[in-house]
């Protein structure tokens, strides 16, 4: 079992930065792939970014592609997800989520999210 709990997220204006938490409890926490998934108001879930269990690879999704940056910190149980040159559209509630490996053909366990808020 592996529970997880968001944090960082907040209002910002549009150009900002933010960097959210994601800190993972239970003993295998390393060994998972590890990812950040969004949903916007009125939008479907949607992948931002995913990193192994090693950091050694990380996907993104185009729309976050060379803004936002996935990173671990097993020694913490804690993944990363900085966020730079916000836009409005990235508003949204941000989840974490953990799976067996990449590519994920299914993701095991959620956070509650956190809300990003980004303003004009």
């Amino acid at each position: 079992q592996v529970q997880l709990v968001e944090s960082g997220g907040g209002l910002v204006q549009a150009g900002g930065s933010l960097r959210l938490s994601c800190a993972a409890s239970g003993r295998t926490y390393s060994r998972y792939a590890m990812g950040w998934f969004r949903q916007g108001p009125g939008k479907e879930r949607e992948f931002v970014a995913a990193i192994s269990w090693s950091g050694g690879i990380t996907y993104y999704a185009d729309s976050v592609k060379g803004r936002f940056t996935i990173s671990r910190d097993n020694s913490k149980n804690t993944v990363y997800l900085q966020m730079n040159s916000l836009k409005t559209e990235d508003t949204a509630v941000y989840y974490c989520s953990a799976a067996v490996s990449l590519p994920a053909t299914t993701w095991d366990y959620w956070g509650q999210g956190t809300q990003v808020t980004v303003s004009s």
